[in-house]
């Protein structure tokens, strides 16, 4: 799946949230994820090589947790982003094949997360990162490019989209690598 992401630090997350469920968006209950992220030997930014995240996702309590595999390549010439996502039911096994395949993890982090569904393919995130020097909200937008769709147009279209709200605070790098 090709996406277009855009990820903003939030000035005031109450606020943001206030501000969408004045127009009848609400966010959905709060859920927990840790990422651990995994790059290939040589890997260098702006190279187009892949990360691998093992997510752990928990979305009750009083349910089992959910491990995923999620393969991640952002295209820097295009601004588009490849995301495959699959489900694991043994991570230590998963961790072991990535270490061996000859990744090596380069950061962590844990969240917890609200989403909108905005329907069309278009995602917002409202993420609270734990482990910073107080717990750091972001805004994210993900939407995914149809066919024949410009992701520069689709990113500008996000960057206006935050700037109604207020929020033009760009942060590029992923939440384990800052």
């Amino acid at each position: 799946m090709k996406q277009v992401i855009l990820k903003v630090k939030l000035k005031d997350p109450d606020a943001f949230e206030q501000k969408l469920s004045d127009i009848d968006y609400d966010f959905s209950p709060v859920y927990w994820q840790h990422d651990r992220v995994y790059v290939p030997r040589g890997f260098k930014h702006a190279t187009n090589l892949p990360r691998l995240t093992m997510r752990t996702e928990m979305r009750a309590i009083d349910e089992p947790a959910h491990y995923y595999l999620m393969l991640r390549r952002h295209i820097e010439d295009s601004g588009v982003d490849v995301v495959e996502k699959t489900t694991i039911t043994d991570y230590e096994n998963m961790v072991n094949i990535i270490l061996q395949l000859g990744f090596k993890p380069i950061g962590e982090a844990a969240r917890r997360r609200q989403e909108i569904d905005m329907g069309d393919g278009t995602f917002i995130y409202l993420d609270r990162v734990d482990g910073e020097e107080t717990s750091t909200a972001y805004a994210k937008i993900e939407s995914i490019l149809k066919d024949g769709e410009s992701a520069s147009e689709a990113y500008e279209d996000l960057k206006k989209t935050f700037a109604t709200f207020g929020e033009t605070d760009i942060i590029e790098t992923p939440y384990g690598e800052q």
